[in-house]
């Protein structure tokens, strides 16, 4: 059974924040309390108060800053990843710029997503639900700026599995790399959408992806670009 379907449907989706600054942390909290579905367990202003915060209230997802003090947002998602305790805590990284140098690195360590912190409230709101229900956050315009940049088109570090995938699987591989949904990747390559998700399910059990984020950036490292398998 899957995460979102092991969670009981009727319970809101637990969410906390993690930020130093005040008036972010307000206006989030704002907008999480008014919708019936989300539930706001708890605010931090550092990553070591949130590790804390964590570990106490279990959340479904976080919304954590990527610069702060005392332990940054990098510095929290290894905290994250190393505790199986908090395996199922899913973290969105809050960013105010589109190329901040930390974006890359983020989703390498296990980051299901990042935010502009002056995204519109709906698209955080949508956010945090499509994290909940085992999704990423990857908006497309973003994302081919982060490939562009960080990923240099180069295989820096190929996944040690990604001989196991068959050529079907890479050549999607390459588009998801590109921040296209399955239906995107379907119209491109004249696929159902049920196909393509397969192979991207397929994919993500071969590689050992915890989610979608994470699989674009072994295809990345891997060196698999659309019109490079």
């Amino acid at each position: 059974m899957s995460e979102a379907a092991a969670r009981d449907a009727h319970a809101p989706i637990r969410v906390a924040l993690v930020d130093d600054q005040a008036l972010v942390r307000m206006g989030l909290a704002t907008l999480i309390e008014a919708e019936p579905d989300l539930a706001l367990v708890g605010e931090a202003v550092d990553g070591r108060d949130g590790l804390a915060l964590l570990r106490r209230t279990r959340p479904d997802v976080v919304l954590c800053d990527i610069r702060m003090p005392v332990l940054d947002g990098l510095g929290l998602l290894a905290e994250v990843a190393a505790d199986p305790a908090l395996a199922e805590v899913r973290v969105v990284m809050l960013t105010t710029f589109e190329l901040d140098e930390y974006v890359f690195e983020a989703l390498r360590n296990g980051a299901s997503g990042f935010l502009l912190k002056d995204a519109e409230p709906t698209a955080i709101l949508d956010a945090v639900r499509v994290v909940a229900a085992g999704g990423s956050l990857l908006a497309p315009s973003v994302t081919r700026r982060v490939i562009e940049h960080f990923g240099g088109g180069r295989a820096d570090r190929p996944h040690p599995r990604i001989g196991d995938l068959t050529d079907r699987e890479r050549e999607i591989l390459g588009w998801v790399a590109t921040g296209r949904s399955n239906a995107e990747i379907a119209a491109e390559l004249v696929l159902s959408p049920d196909t393509v998700r397969t192979h991207v399910s397929r994919a993500m059990v071969k590689l050992q992806a915890r989610d979608r984020a994470q699989l674009v950036v072994f295809a990345i490292e891997s060196g698999l670009r659309r019109g490079a398998q």
